[in-house]
């Protein structure tokens, strides 16, 4: 029998986790197909514009990288649009943690004439910048929901370890990267550890599941992009603002949507569980994290106040509009771009 890996156990327990949630909020369910019937589609319509924006400030935290080191001529706004979306799509549809978003993207920009490991190097910018947008969003998020006395003690302390525990993490990673011997010591640590447990878990008959060997080959990968950052910081500026901007889009797009359903809600609490809820998107297995990413934005807006009902129909919609303009939209866009450069099989983007 085929051991189930940690994603699969992971979205297992966080789809039993919405399904608690959606018992539990049974009755208010009913609030909720009430208040989908009463949507103010003018309102609704602001989406459109905000989603279009959006995927060109998506486009922006790597083109304008490009740009700045020569590595690609003028490339037009609808054209970064359409490939951001091609890679949402692509990461939506391969859930792997990005990696098969980052091959695809390899291969796009490819046809501009930007080698694959300069290619790399700006999509490693792009999720750099974005974590540092994402941290420093929180934090102002921190500070507004401390202020209002309305919002739950549990959102301040909810908020607060996100914050802290991305800081850590941040501080944690560059020193480690700055020296090899650490790296080094990680990796052996790493290897240790994970084995044992695979031990554990098999009753002996996995001895072995990772080596020291091939998580030293991954880090190392990660210092060669973390030094060519670091040997040219100002060229982060512009990328940083625009991550700053595509987080704020994301946001407007859920605050839009509850305009929408005749409900105000506080932009910070909203913050906080688009951070939770897409951290939870890299350990699930299912597109976009669909049912964990849900789950956790609904329990962070319950915990903020908003009744259950009016959090449920938000959430939903959104993630509808979200989930069909990436799957339609991109797919299209996919499509024509395998047929203009040539056919790329799935499996060439998995790998």
């Amino acid at each position: 029998m085929k051991r189930l890996s940690f994603r699969s156990w992971m979205s297992i327990i966080t789809l039993l986790l919405l399904a608690v949630i959606v018992f539990f909020s049974r009755h208010e369910l009913e609030r909720a197909w009430e208040l989908l019937g009463r949507v103010d589609l003018r309102v609704l319509a602001l989406v459109i514009p905000v989603v279009a924006i959006g995927y060109l400030a998506a486009g922006e935290m790597i083109f304008s990288y490009l740009r700045q080191k020569r590595l690609i001529d003028h490339v037009s706004i609808w054209t970064q649009m359409r490939i951001s979306l091609e890679l949402n799509f692509v990461n939506h549809v391969l859930p792997s943690g990005g990696v098969s978003g980052i091959s695809y993207m390899n291969w796009r920009l490819g046809k501009y004439g930007v080698h694959s490991g300069k290619a790399t190097m700006a999509q490693a910018v792009r999720y750099v910048v974005g974590f540092a947008a994402m941290i420093t969003l929180l934090i102002v998020s921190v500070i507004l929901v401390t202020i209002d006395g309305g919002i739950n003690r549990w959102i301040i302390l909810m908020s607060s370890t996100l914050v802290g525990v991305m800081i850590a993490v941040t501080f944690a990673g560059v020193y480690l990267m700055k020296s090899v011997t650490r790296m080094e010591k990680f990796a052996h640590a790493v290897a240790r550890i994970c084995n044992a447990i695979v031990r554990k878990v098999t009753f002996g008959k996995v001895p072995r599941a990772i080596t020291a060997v091939a998580i030293e080959e991954f880090l190392r990968e990660m210092q060669d992009d973390f030094d060519g950052m670091m040997r040219d910081k100002r060229v982060l500026v512009k990328p940083y603002l625009w991550g700053l901007f595509f987080t704020a889009t994301e946001i407007a797009i859920f605050y839009i949507v509850f305009l929408a359903l005749g409900s105000s809600i506080n932009p910070a609490p909203i913050l906080i569980a688009y951070g939770l809820a897409s951290l939870a998107g890299f350990l699930v297995v299912t597109p976009g994290g669909a049912g964990a990413y849900e789950a956790i934005m609904v329990l962070v807006l319950a915990f903020a106040g908003m009744p259950n009902g009016e959090a449920i129909a938000g959430i939903l919609l959104t993630r509808m509009i979200i989930l069909f303009v990436t799957v339609v939209g991109g797919y299209v866009f996919y499509q024509l771009a395998l047929m203009k450069y040539g056919k790329k099989s799935v499996s060439d983007i998995q790998r």
